[in-house]
Formats: structure tokens, sequence, C-alpha cells
């Protein structure tokens, strides 16, 4: 499997700003080249087979998609510029090679289009189902610094990127048995998310974005953690969020998907009251939420009146806590 993987991912990419990688598959381990006005951003995240996917709803690019797309989206959350990526893969000894070849197939596809190199990683056989683990190496300016979950301050506005919830509409269509063949056109979102690398990057040049986060585990739970980090609290005007549309028939999701679904991998950020933020960044949709209040309460504000906006996304090990 390890040939297999170090063949497809030997097509050459030029990196920017001076990134390299000098040594990829086939050492012991990589070599890298960082300039030295830069900083190093390291994620890992875990692709579980029957947790974040299943094979008989998820084809295989769509899986290796999304496990890169994991990795990306951190990276965009800080503000930079992704250079390489590192996969462990652990398959069942019977799994077909066309699954593995297709989920290869759909990682590099999205790698290539990020000028992202597969740089590494390891290979075994799983006693159960498919375990992938990727680890995205990035790079970010040492000026202005990377944007972290801890830097929103009372009286700054809350935006958000693209549409909330069509992911976690899909899953619902998934788990209902409806339209479930349909499932991979109609919500693309989730079966092929877009990593919103330029906007990341965007907001942090330009100095907009005082806190941000990628939404993997949903805006109520994401809010949470720039709160928490922040040492803040947050008012989220229902009205104002970006619902997203699904296709037959065409349609708003539920503003409960937009609310508390996750692995939209939308960028969710604040910026002070004095920053103008421009309706689009990047080509992409950018949406004012909210506000950041003080104190630590977080409020959902509706038509009916306030709220508690209290974490109700995916959260592992809620069960034994």
């Amino acid at each position: 499997m390890i040939s297999r993987i170090r063949r497809a991912s030997r097509a050459p990419l030029r990196l920017s700003k001076g990134h390299s990688v000098v040594v990829g598959i086939g050492d012991d381990a990589s070599v890298l080249r960082i300039p030295k006005d830069q900083q190093i951003l390291i994620t890992t995240d875990f692709s579980l087979e029957d947790v974040h996917f299943r094979r008989e709803w998820h084809p295989p690019e769509s899986v290796g998609h999304r496990c890169l797309a994991r990795g990306l989206s951190d990276i965009a959350a800080m503000g930079g510029e992704p250079i390489a990526a590192f996969l462990s893969l652990a398959v069942p000894a019977k799994l077909p090679q066309k699954w593995v070849d297709g989920f290869l197939k759909g990682l590099l596809t999205l790698a290539k289009r990020f000028n992202v190199k597969l740089a590494g990683g390891d290979t075994a056989e799983s006693p159960g189902g498919v375990l992938a683990d990727i680890v995205v190496i990035g790079a970010v300016g040492k000026v202005p610094t990377p944007v972290l979950r801890s830097g929103a301050r009372p009286g700054d506005r809350i935006y958000v990127t693209g549409d909330l919830g069509g992911s976690a509409a899909a899953l619902d269509e998934l788990y209902s048995g409806r339209k479930a063949k349909q499932s991979p056109a109609q919500f693309r979102r989730h079966f092929f998310p877009e990593p919103r690398i330029a906007v990341g990057r965007a907001v942090r040049e330009k100095q907009i974005a005082t806190s941000m986060i990628d939404l993997s585990d949903g805006l109520s739970t994401d809010l949470g953690h720039i709160c928490e980090d922040s040492k803040c609290g947050a008012e989220i005007r229902e009205g104002s969020l970006p619902l997203a549309r699904v296709r037959k028939p065409p349609r708003q999701v539920d503003r409960k998907f937009a609310l508390h679904g996750g692995e939209d991998y939308e960028l969710l950020f604040t910026a002070s009251p004095r920053t103008r933020v421009p309706p689009r960044i990047a080509g992409v949709p950018i949406r004012e939420i909210g506000v950041i209040t003080r104190g630590t309460k977080r409020t959902l504000i509706t038509a009916r009146g306030a709220t508690a906006f209290e974490p109700q996304g995916w959260e592992h090990f809620r069960t034994l806590v």
C-alpha cells in the first residue's frame, strides 16, 4: 500500500513564499523548509469509520476529501497557509483496493487544489473499520500574528462565512433513509466541504479578525470555545443566520441544523465594531450574526424573545463527563 501511496503523491508542487518539501515519502522522516519569518502550524484529526463516515453512505472519494478538509480547515481558522500533509491509514484486510484508490483520489485531488504535498505517514491493518489520521503542516507570518480563539472583546461583532446547516441536513436525510442515493449531489457541502483557506488568510493579513474558529462541531459549541477562551459572552440573532439551501425540492434547511449542526467547516470570527468587514471576502459571502458581550452568558435572540444559547453540537465523550 505504501508504494501505491508514494506513486500517487509524486505529482510535483511549487510551494509559495519559500516553503518546500525537501524530502517526502520514502525516508524515515520528511524534511520541510520554512522561511525564517514564518511560524509553523500543526494540526491533526481522526476520521473514524462509523463515527465520521459510513462506507454505505460516503463514497471513498468523499471520505478522502473530508479527511484532508478537516485539517485544512484548522489551518484556515488560524489564518495560515497549508504546506504538507501526513496520512496514517489503517484498513481492514478485506477492504477492496478500489476503495483505497478512491480514498486517495479524493484526498489528493483536494491537496492539489490547495498546493499541499502528501509528504509522509504510515499504513497498518485494522482489526475493525477504516481509521485515518491526517496531520497538516501549515505556515503563518509572525506579523500579523496568527488569529486565536482568545482575542474576542465585548462589543466585537460576530461573523460567519458561507452558509450553515447543510452538512447536518445531509446527515438527517441519511439517518432517516430518505433520498440517501441522491445525497452526494444534493448535499455537496457535506460530502465535499470547502476549507476557507483564502478567507482565513485575508482576515488575518488585513487584521480584520480579533478571534476565529472553524465550524466543525456546530455553531453553538464552537462559539462556546471562543467565549470560554476569550472570557466573554455572546448574543446571536437567529434571524441573521445564513441558512444553507438544498435541492430537490429547493428549500432552506431547518434552523436547528444551522444552530447546532457540525461539519460545515465555515469560519466563525469576530471583528472590532470600528473595522469595516466587507460583505464578501475571497468571493465568499460574509454575514454578521451577533455581538460579543461582557460576562459569560450566551444568548440566542429569536422572534419569540431571548433564550440561553447552550452548546448542543458535537462533543466527543459527552456521555463520559
